[in-house]
């Protein structure tokens, strides 16, 4: 790693070392994606995030430790740690947006405020029928056009697996065109079975059975058995999907501190994250498996994740009784005779029943609010992210320390005189989720690269990106460490300016400062994919001299890494190990919209 002055920074020309940072690299290609965060548990101490709200939902603030009591299983708890989070004020009017930076100049600094939880939008189209996957784009679509500032929110699509959209962001134009750009959208997704084509189905069904003055048709007997065949192999693997989306979303936030508000629009929402009695029996008779849903619900705790259900198809209106090409409802044939006209219409309000009531207790228990019956999504969209912006963290040491597997109900009660409406996750699973944890992870930076998440600003920094001049030969050793990179690319000089309030400098006896910061660079391209890392940490020792001059610009930094001629996102992170902090970046490298560079095959020999 190189720290040295730059003239972007207008600082003294400062050489502190000449170590090149891709010599030693810390990150790899499956950086992150396999980081699960240890339960807070293990650690013998639970963690609950506590939305406080009056009957109107206006949240309440200033609340203090004493004004909680914490129960586990029914026996009361002690609470050790206690947090207050709210929104950050924002100052009246537009907020003005940070001043136009020079070509190739990016900082984490952010424009506003931002709020201590973070958003995720998750448009479901496994789960909901076509026409209303339309309707929540155009709701989402209006939401964005007035989104409170500082507002830290991303984009997955769900279909026959999980896409991702956008990473999070505070500008809502950078969503907006995410979410409408061809580029990004899915392909066309299989046709999977909706509480739609189970009526036509049913229709269908009774419409054959009147023809025949209520009594069996032939052969109906086998397509009533196929298509109930059909329908259970169709559920358990929207199930499965659905279970393996809610994973990977848990595992891409693990590393996010804070609140997580999982915003999710769907027309039927066939998972829970802690089913009851009844309900794990029916996951054990379809075979999909008690402990992915467990693991499911260990991920979702361990990151935080509150889940706000929204119905995607509004007001839930009936329409078994509608006219339509197979004639008026009719219910389905039992025992060789056709039942109540009404059984279609009663089925329907049985199925409108059930998905508030999974929604209601998916909600709960995982701190959340449901949504339904409401056309108005844009203003649903807005009251789930209020509702979330604003809460309570409480730690408590369980005092039945055994992690036996079995579930612990939690109870939270505001003591304070008033009358207030709390929502928290209701319980947890007490599995060692150690066992199925990572090892340990020595390079704290590693976990924060993931593309897409939120740039961290505790260690606030600027960075140059350019392409370097003169490019170097062909047979120049490579700047970065994947070895398996080949055809044409650019060398890319990113010069660093990292705010030194923010790096622990320790005064030592002979009067220098001495700190350790660490660098690391990651590369995906389009798709995701790792095309290329470097990263490096180095000790710092700092005289009077280079003291005074740091004090004045910041502490510069000098890094180079190797990159293909396609568009590249690169993950930037500094992380300082006297302090604990870290900041990240995400600088977009688009082709031809850097400076025009002399690009060189790079060869197939590692370094």
């Amino acid at each position: 790693m190189l720290l040295r002055g730059s003239k972007f920074f207008s600082t003294p020309l400062i050489f502190l070392c000449s170590i090149p940072l891709c010599a030693q690299s810390e990150a790899s290609a499956t950086t992150g994606h396999s980081q699960v965060p240890v339960f807070k548990a293990n650690a013998r101490a639970v963690e609950v995030d506590v939305v406080v709200t009056r009957e109107n939902g206006e949240p309440v603030t200033s609340l203090h430790k004493e004004d909680f009591a914490a129960t586990e299983d029914g026996k009361p708890q002690t609470i050790d740690y206690f947090e207050e989070h709210t929104t950050k004020n924002l100052p009246s009017g537009p907020v003005a947006p940070l001043a136009n930076m020079p070509p190739n100049i990016y900082t984490n600094v952010p424009p506003v405020p931002q709020s201590d939880a973070v958003n995720v939008l998750l448009l479901d189209s496994l789960n909901t029928e076509p026409q209303d996957q339309v309707y929540v784009h155009q709701q989402i679509m209006l939401f964005l056009k007035t989104m409170e500032p500082g507002t830290q929110t991303a984009i997955f699509w769900l279909g026959s697996k999980l896409y991702y959209i956008q990473g999070f962001t505070t500008d809502s134009g950078v969503l907006a065109a995410a979410l409408n750009d061809k580029k990004t959208e899915p392909g066309k997704e299989p046709v999977f079975q909706t509480r739609g084509d189970a009526l036509d189905d049913a229709h269908t069904i009774s419409a054959l059975s009147a023809g025949f003055g209520g009594h069996a048709w032939p052969g109906l007997g086998a397509l009533e058995k196929a298509n109930a065949e059909y329908s259970t192999i169709n559920y358990v693997n929207r199930v499965s999907m659905t279970l393996e989306a809610l994973d990977y979303l848990a595992r891409y936030l693990g590393a996010v501190p804070g609140r997580k508000n999982l915003i999710w629009f769907s027309g039927s929402f066939p998972v829970q994250v802690f089913p009851n009695l009844s309900e794990r029996q029916d996951i054990n008779d379809l075979e999909i498996g008690l402990s992915n849903v467990r693991r499911t619900a260990d991920l979702m705790t361990i990151s935080k994740v509150a889940v706000y259900p929204v119905g995607a198809q509004g007001m839930m209106n009936s329409t078994a009784m509608l006219a339509d090409s197979a004639g008026p409802g009719l219910a389905p044939v039992v025992s060789g005779q056709r039942g109540s006209p009404m059984g279609l219409y009663t089925a329907d309000a049985a199925t409108r029943s059930d998905t508030i009531a999974s929604m209601e207790q998916l909600a709960a228990d995982t701190g959340g609010k449901a949504f339904f019956n409401t056309n108005d999504l844009n203003s649903a969209v807005k009251r789930a992210m209020d509702d979330g912006s604003h809460y309570y963290t409480i730690a408590y040491t369980p005092t039945n320390t055994k992690l036996d597997g079995s579930y612990r109900k939690i109870e939270v009660k505001v003591t304070a005189k008033g009358k207030y409406k709390t929502a928290y996750r209701r319980g947890y699973n007490a599995d060692d989720t150690r066992k199925a944890a990572a090892p340990p992870d020595s390079d704290p930076l590693r976990p924060l690269l993931i593309r897409g998440l939120p740039g961290s600003t505790q260690l606030l920094y600027g960075v140059r990106v350019v392409p370097a001049n003169p490019q170097p030969g062909q047979n120049a050793k490579r700047a970065g460490k994947n070895a398996d990179l080949t055809g044409p690319t650019t060398r890319y000089d990113l010069d660093f300016m990292v705010r030194w309030q923010d790096v622990k400098l320790e005064l030592t006896p002979q009067g220098t400062h001495r700190g350790t910061i660490q660098i690391a660079l990651l590369a995906y391209d389009r798709d995701g994919k790792t095309v290329n890392w470097a990263g490096a940490t180095q000790g710092m020792n700092l005289d009077a001299n280079i003291y005074s001059a740091i004090q004045k610009s910041g502490i510069p930094v000098h890094a180079e890494i190797d990159l293909p001629n396609v568009d590249v996102y690169l993950e930037t992170g500094v992380y300082d190990w006297g302090s604990g902090k870290a900041g990240t970046l995400e600088v977009p490298l688009q082709v031809g919209t850097a400076a025009v560079a002399a690009t060189h095959p790079v060869s197939p020999k590692t370094n």
